[in-house]
């Protein structure tokens, strides 16, 4: 009876350190934000501008963003933060979003901008291919783990009103 105690006590804590290092990972070997000058930069010469709110429906204790979002035909970047995570990812959404239900209804619509590799400030550079102006909203989304972290309109919907 010992020895199944010590194995089940074993397993949970090789599974919770391996959960915690999931978690951790992004954070220990995230490169540093964009400094002020960089996002100044960018918000000069961006066309929309935006707010990540933490009241989000689908946003929580470890899934939220906050700042105000920079959007421009090069560059998107953010002037605040996001709780950190693995493999978030910058969508662009012809319609507003708040939970991970609307965003998967949706992600076809959607067109992917790119990676998101800091979590205080962020730059992320627009591929040629994409027209921020075509659509209404940034998403972060976290690829790896299907989760919803934070949404903000940055024009109303298009032919919306």
């Amino acid at each position: 009876m010992k020895w199944l105690i010590r194995i089940g006590t074993h397993a949970a804590a090789v599974g919770v350190g391996f959960v915690l290092g999931i978690y951790m990972l992004p954070i220990l070997i995230a490169p540093e934000g964009p400094g002020e000058q960089e996002v100044q930069s960018a918000a000069n010469n961006s066309e929309f501008t935006a707010e990540f709110r933490r009241d989000l429906e689908d946003s929580d204790a470890l899934h939220w963003g906050e700042g105000t979002l920079y959007v421009g035909p090069d560059t998107i970047a953010l002037d605040g933060q996001l709780a950190p995570g693995p493999d978030y990812r910058l969508y662009l959404s012809p319609e507003f979003v708040e939970t991970e239900a609307a965003f998967e209804a949706l992600k076809s619509q959607m067109v992917e901008v790119g990676p998101i590799r800091t979590f205080e400030n962020f730059m992320v550079s627009v591929p040629d291919s994409v027209d921020p102006a075509a659509f209404s909203t940034a998403i972060v989304w976290c690829e790896s783990f299907g989760q919803f972290i934070t949404a903000a309109e940055y024009q109303k919907v298009l032919g919306g009103g």
